[in-house]
C-alpha cells in the first residue's frame, strides 16, 4: 500500500569514511572534541565540554549549571563507591517530562485543539523503583500516568499509585482471570484504570469479572494497523503484531459490547507503532489511520474519550537528525504537532469530539537522564609490532630465511603509494604459506612470530600512507579497523548495555576527560567477560556508524574514564548475569546551587554473594568447603595456620565485594 511504501525502512548506513587528517597548524580545542563526538547533536542541551575538556550535565540546560561528570567519579571514588556506576540524573528526567507536556500544549493551543494529552509513562522501560518513584513525583503537575504490560507490573503500578487516583493507568499484554480481577476491584478503589483487550478471549473475562464486582468498567481496544513501522522494531506493528485486534475482530468487541449494554464502557482505542520510530511520516499515518478508526466506532454509538497512540517517539542517538533508524528526522515539537493536528483534522472533517490523546513514550522520557561511566583497564596495540631497522637487518642477513618470510620482508619494504595493493595481497599470501608451514612443523615458533611481526607492521606502513591518500581502495578500507587498538574496560555489555550486544544498538560513548586534548588513537572496546561479544565496534559519527572510537593514549597510574548516554530506557532491566557480573552501582545525583552537585540516593551494585544467591547457590556451604579445604592443606603441610586464615578472609571478603575490577 502507499502507506507501506511511505514507511519503508532505510538501508542501514555504511561503515563510515575516514576523517580527514588534522591540520598541524590548527591546535585541538574543546571545540574540536564536541564537534568529533557530536555532543550537541545527541546531547539536545543537557551534555557539552566544558573548557577543562570534561563533559557536563546540565540538569534544565542552562549554560553554568552544570555538573562535571569527572568531579562526580573523583568524588564517589574518595567515598568508596567504584566504577563502573550508573549515573541517574533526576533534574534531567523533570525537565524532559516537563519538555513533551510543553510541546503538546503547544501543539494543543497552536491548534485550539479541544482535548487534553495525557503522558503515560510505560514502565518496562525501566522499572527501577527510584526511577519510577521520579517519574510519578516530577509528573505529579501533569498528572503523568503508568501503563503495565504485565501482572508483578500492574501490582507496582496499583501501589504507587495509591494518592493518585486521578493519574491514567493502562493495562496492556496478555491477561489471565486474576490480572482482570485486580483491575476491577482497581476501579472500585477509584482508579482511572483502562485495560486494554488485545484478543477477544480478554473481553470474555472483563464482562464476566465487572458483573461479579459489579463494575461498569473503562474499556480499551488495542488496533492492528495497516502501516508498517520503521526501524528495528518495526516488526512488531502490522498485521502480523504480537498484539491487537484486526478490524473484524474489533466488530465483534462492538457487537458484544452492544448485546451487553456496555458501549459506553469503550473509552480508548490504542495501537502500537513500533519502537524507536525514526521517520515523521510513519507516525503522520499511523495516527491518521487511527484517528478514522475512532471516528467510525464514535458514528457506530462507542463512548470513546481516549486516543493512544502508543510509544514509538525516537530519541536522536547520533545526533544527525536523519531517517535513520537510531536517529529521528523529526524534533519533538514537530512530533507532537503532527500528532495534535492529524487528530483534529480528522474529527473535525466527520464532526466528531476531539479525544483525549495518549502516548506512552517510554524511551523519550527516561533514556537521556542516566549515564554510565566506566573506566579502562587496559589496552593492546599493534603498535608493539613496529619493526626496528635492526631486527629488520637481522632478518635480511640471514641464509636460512624461509620463502614465506623472504617474501613478506620485500613486500615491507616496497609499500609505497603506487604499489600499496600489491604489497598488501603479496604480504597477505605470504602470511597464509608460512601459516601452512608452521602447521605440519616446517616454520619455527620464533619464525613464525617475526611472519606475524612483519605483517602487522607492513600493514601499519601502509596505514599511515592511506592517511594521506584521497582514494582508498576498496580492500584496504578495512585496514583501520583491523589496526585498531582494543581498550578493556571494567563492565559487562550484556548486563549494563545489553542492547549493543543483542541489535546492536548504538550509543553516544567518549571519554569524559582530556577532551582539551586531541585523541590520538582509535579504538574498539572490549568488556571483562569471557564471551567474544563482549565488545563494542559501533559508534556515533556524522553521517553513518564508526567501526572505531577516537581515544588518549594511557597515561601509567591515571585513571581514564568513559560513558555511554542516553541509557535510561531498557538497558537496566535487560541485563543477565553473563560471568556472574551483576547489577552496577547506581547514584541519583542532584544540582545542588551551593555545591555544584549532590548525591540523593545511592543503590549499591550487587555484591558477589548476591549473584550467587540469584543462581540458588548456597553462600555458607561453599564458605564451609573451603574452610574444611584449608583444614586439610594444614594437616597436610601445604598450608600454615596464618595462610589458611588469609585464605578464609580473602574468601570471605570476595564474597562480600563488587562483581567488578575494585
Amino acid at each position: 500500500t502507499d502507506a507501506e511504501s511511505s514507511a519503508t525502512p532505510v538501508a542501514a548506513r555504511p561503515p563510515a569514511s575516514r576523517p580527514a587528517p588534522a591540520t598541524p597548524a590548527e591546535p585541538w580545542t574543546v571545540r574540536d572534541a564536541s564537534d568529533l563526538f557530536q555532543v550537541d547533536g545527541w546531547g539536545q542541551g543537557f551534555f557539552a565540554v566544558n573548557d577543562k575538556g570534561r563533559v557536563v550535565v546540565r540538569p534544565d540546560r542552562t549554560p553554568g549549571r552544570e555538573v562535571d561528570l569527572y568531579e562526580v567519579v573523583a568524588g564517589l571514588e574518595e567515598r568508596g563507591i567504584q566504577p563502573p556506576v550508573l549515573l541517574a540524573f533526576n533534574d534531567l528526567l523533570a525537565t524532559r517530562i516537563n519538555d513533551i507536556h510543553q510541546a503538546f500544549g503547544n501543539a494543543i493551543k497552536e491548534n485550539s485543539y479541544q482535548g487534553r494529552y495525557h503522558a503515560v509513562y510505560p514502565i518496562k522501560a525501566n522499572q527501577q523503583f527510584h526511577l519510577v518513584n521520579q517519574v510519578m513525583q516530577s509528573g505529579q503537575p501533569f498528572d503523568v500516568g503508568l501503563e503495565a504490560g504485565s501482572k508483578p507490573e500492574l501490582l507496582a503500578v496499583l501501589g504507587l499509585t495509591a494518592d493518585g487516583r486521578d493519574r491514567l493507568i493502562i493495562c496492556n499484554g496478555f491477561k489471565e482471570e486474576r490480572y482482570i480481577r485486580h483491575v476491577m476491584l482497581a476501579t472500585k478503589l477509584g482508579r482511572t484504570i483502562i485495560p486494554v483487550i488485545e484478543n477477544t478471549r480478554e473481553l470474555d473475562l472483563i464482562l464476566e469479572q465487572a458483573e461479579a464486582y459489579g463494575v461498569r468498567p473503562r474499556i480499551g481496544v488495542r488496533v492492528n494497523l495497516g502501516v508498517r513501522g520503521a526501524g528495528r522494531w518495526r516488526h512488531s506493528s502490522g498485521s502480523k503484531a504480537k498484539f491487537g485486534l484486526t478490524i473484524p475482530s474489533v466488530l465483534q468487541v462492538v457487537d458484544k459490547l452492544r448485546q451487553r449494554d456496555m458501549f459506553d464502557c469503550l473509552q480508548l482505542v490504542h495501537c502500537h507503532m513500533g519502537s524507536q520510530i525514526h521517520d515523521i511520516r510513519v507516525v503522520t499515518s499511523g495516527v491518521t489511520e487511527l484517528a478514522r478508526l475512532y471516528v467510525e466506532l464514535i458514528r457506530l454509538g462507542a463512548g470513546l474519550k481516549y486516543i493512544d497512540i502508543g510509544g514509538g517517539l525516537g530519541i536522536d542517538y547520533d545526533g544527525s537528525q536523519t531517517n535513520y533508524e537510531f536517529s529521528t528526522n523529526y524534533t519533538l515539537s514537530e512530533y507532537a504537532g503532527n500528532v495534535v493536528y492529524r487528530i483534529m483534522a480528522t474529527c473535525d472533517d466527520a464532526g466528531v469530539p476531539h479525544p483525549h490523546i495518549v502516548t506512552e513514550g517510554g524511551r523519550a522520557m527516561v533514556s537521556h537522564h542516566s549515564v554510565l561511566v566506566f573506566n579502562v583497564v587496559g589496552a593492546h596495540r599493534l603498535d608493539d609490532y613496529k619493526l626496528p631497522t635492526s631486527l629488520e637487518n637481522g632478518v635480511a642477513k640471514r641464509t636460512d630465511v624461509p620463502r614465506p618470510l623472504e617474501d613478506l620482508l620485500e613486500a615491507y619494504r616496497n609499500v609505497s603509494q603506487a604499489r600499496m595493493l600489491e604489497c598488501y595481497h603479496d604480504a597477505s599470501q605470504a602470511r597464509e604459506e608460512a601459516l601452512t608451514l608452521f602447521k605440519f612443523g616446517h616454520l619455527t615458533l620464533e619464525d613464525r612470530a617475526m611472519v606475524d611481526r612483519l605483517f602487522w607492521a607492513t600493514c601499519l606502513k601502509m596505514h599511515h600512507i592511506l592517511r594521506d591518500m584521497e582514494a582508498v581502495p576498496e580492500e584496504l578500507e578495512k585496514l583501520e579497523y583491523r589496526l585498531s587498538d582494543t581498550y578493556f574496560v571494567n563492565l559487562s555489555i550484556f548486563q549494563s548495555l545489553p542492547d549493543i550486544w543483542a541489535i546492536d544498538q548504538v550509543f553516544p560513548i567518549l571519554p569524559i576527560h582530556r577532551l582539551d586534548e586531541e585523541p590520538t588513537r582509535e579504538g574498539t572496546l572490549a568488556d571483562l567477560t569471557c564471551d567474544s561479544d563482549g565488545k563494542i565496534d559501533h559508534f556515533v559519527d556524522r553521517q553513518a556508524v564508526r567501526r572505531t572510537l577516537r581515544l588518549h593514549e594511557l597515561r601509567d597510574g591515571e585513571p581514564y574514564y568513559l560513558a555511554a548516554f542516553l541509557v535510561g530506557a531498557y538497558q537496566e532491566t535487560l541485563g543477565d548475569l553473563h560471568n556472574l557480573f551483576g547489577d552496577t552501582n547506581v547514584v541519583h545525583v542532584k544540582m545542588d546551587e551551593q555545591w555544584g552537585w549532590s548525591i540523593e540516593q545511592v543503590v549499591e551494585g550487587d555484591t558477589v554473594k548476591e549473584v550467587l544467591g540469584y543462581l540458588q547457590y548456597d553462600v555458607n556451604q561453599l564458605y564451609q568447603a573451603i574452610r574444611h579445604d584449608c583444614e586439610r592443606s594444614v594437616r597436610a603441610g601445604r598450608m600454615t595456620i596464618a595462610e589458611s586464615r588469609t585464605m578464609l578472609s580473602a574468601y570471605e571478603g570476595g564474597l562480600s565485594g563488587y562483581t567488578y575490577l575494585e
